[in-house]
């Protein structure tokens, strides 16, 4: 088999194959791991409103250790020095997270977010740092291509170890042994992470730091960030984080909780999202650097809102099945087009601090969402009476998904509007899109990190005044 080359320079086409071989190993993590923390939440026996905290809090948290580690980047010059302490520290969380439900199980769900909490600073230590230097080594020509190939490592691998993880967890508690079935697969995990660190050792640094921009600024400059592109859709994306994390949080809970799904049956549903985003983000790559990112936004956004309402009208098993693979074609769509416009609309000497503060925003969002929707999950009634007659549902959380749907449609609807297509684009009716999206290849390759689009000539529309 003929080796891919992706750099005339031995150091830089090693640096890269180590990349690889690093994502192999984060994605095994990922998979057999993390995927698999609001699962042991449940079985630790956390009430809905700690559910959403172990949803919201790590990652709100851990966005302010990303602006945090892009500063430190440039005082200190060290990049990979970074990048390897914060990938250690996430290696390191899994050992609390394996021995602390064993030796303090009555406080286990709190000292869990906790080590969740150490675990999401650790990735986001690395985050800005290694974009920065995944920026310099790999080579502009070959940038698609070599992202191509570790997106699809990143997912096959991470499908794979979700799949092994459902059947471990069905093993072990059909024989009594859930937690000896979880501790499993966290220790998996953090073999892998300690692999993946070990390639990361092995990549070379050339000089440079992350670039940071000046943020304080005249107020001429803040009046207009306010009024910028950005800043309209940084709050936009934000709101919708709030709004999806509403619900998002609790499916798991209303899976296994309330409708008691085996492991098997859990991960069948969370695999579906996953297959149908496999089938359809090639398309909807294609039609991003075709069509423009405004459009995708819009059309999705006309259908997210109806993702938890799909959970409200029925539980079949397998009616949910087909909810998945509807909301992951959805889904799909949305990221990569809310990815590629936030890449398009920044300058590239300014995305560090920019992406940084848009994913605080986001986290901020995230939050929020997931504290109302798991305070919603606690005082919404079961049942209601209306003259006399008594209308019941399986659960509460079916009122927090209606919640959600329409905090969704409120913000699709005054926002998205106010959103502009940053490049000059070709026009698609709503008709089109959905026909070229549908038109779909399975071999196209799953989304679990999205990369920006080649460099493109822009308009006027980006904020290179910010």
């Amino acid at each position: 088999m003929t080796k891919v080359v992706y750099s005339s320079d031995p150091e830089v086409q090693k640096s890269l194959r180590h990349s690889l071989k690093d994502a192999a190993a984060f994605a095994t993590m990922v998979g057999v791991g993390e995927t698999y923390f609001s699962a042991f939440a449940i079985f630790l026996k956390a009430s809905t409103p700690q559910i959403g905290l172990l949803a919201s809090l790590p990652p709100l948290l851990a966005s302010l250790v990303q602006l945090f580690s892009a500063w430190l980047g440039r005082v200190t010059g060290h990049r990979k020095r970074l990048i390897l302490i914060g990938a250690s520290v996430q290696a390191f969380a899994w050992i609390p997270i394996i021995f602390l439900p064993i030796l303090f199980s009555e406080h286990a769900v709190p000292l869990f977010i906790a080590c969740v909490v150490l675990y999401h600073c650790g990735a986001h230590l690395t985050t800005p740092q290694w974009g920065s230097m995944m920026g310099d080594i790999v080579p502009l020509k070959r940038r698609g291509r070599f992202f191509a190939v570790r997106t699809r490592v990143v997912s096959l691998v991470t499908f794979i170890g979700l799949t092994c993880g459902g059947l471990v967890l069905q093993f072990a508690s059909s024989n009594g042994r859930t937690l000896e079935g979880f501790l499993g697969l966290f220790i998996i995990a953090l073999l892998a992470r300690a692999v993946s660190v070990y390639h990361l050792t092995r990549m070379h640094d050339p000089s440079g730091h992350v670039q940071i921009a000046d943020l304080a600024k005249d107020q001429r400059w803040w009046s207009r960030l306010r009024q910028s592109n950005f800043a309209r859709f940084s709050i936009f994306f934000a709101l919708m984080q709030f709004s999806v994390s509403i619900a998002s949080p609790f499916f798991t809970v209303f899976m296994l909780r309330d409708l008691h799904y085996s492991y098997m049956q859990f991960m069948a549903n969370t695999g579906m999202a996953i297959f149908a985003q496999f089938l359809t983000l090639n398309q909807w790559g294609r039609i991003s650097d075709i069509f423009g990112n405004r459009r995708i936004l819009s059309a999705t956004g006309l259908v997210i809102p109806l993702m938890p309402l799909l959970w409200v009208f029925s539980q079949n098993f397998w009616y949910l099945l087909f909810a998945q693979a509807f909301s992951g074609f959805v889904w799909a769509g949305f990221t990569l087009s809310a990815s590629n416009f936030l890449y398009d609309l920044i300058a590239r000497d300014k995305r560090a601090t920019y992406l940084a503060t848009h994913n605080v925003l986001a986290s901020v969002g995230i939050f929020a969402g997931a504290i109302t929707g798991g305070y919603l999950g606690t005082v919404l009634p079961s049942s209601l009476t209306f003259g006399g007659h008594t209308v019941s549902w399986l659960s509460p959380l079916l009122g927090v998904f209606a919640i959600s749907a329409v905090a969704r449609a409120t913000i699709v609807a005054l926002l998205v509007p106010k959103l502009r297509e940053v490049r000059n684009v070709r026009p698609i009716s709503f008709t089109n899109l959905i026909f070229r999206v549908t038109r779909v290849n399975a071999l196209a390759g799953m989304i679990f990190e999205v990369v920006g689009p080649k460099p493109d000539k822009l308009d006027d529309v980006r904020d290179d005044s910010l």
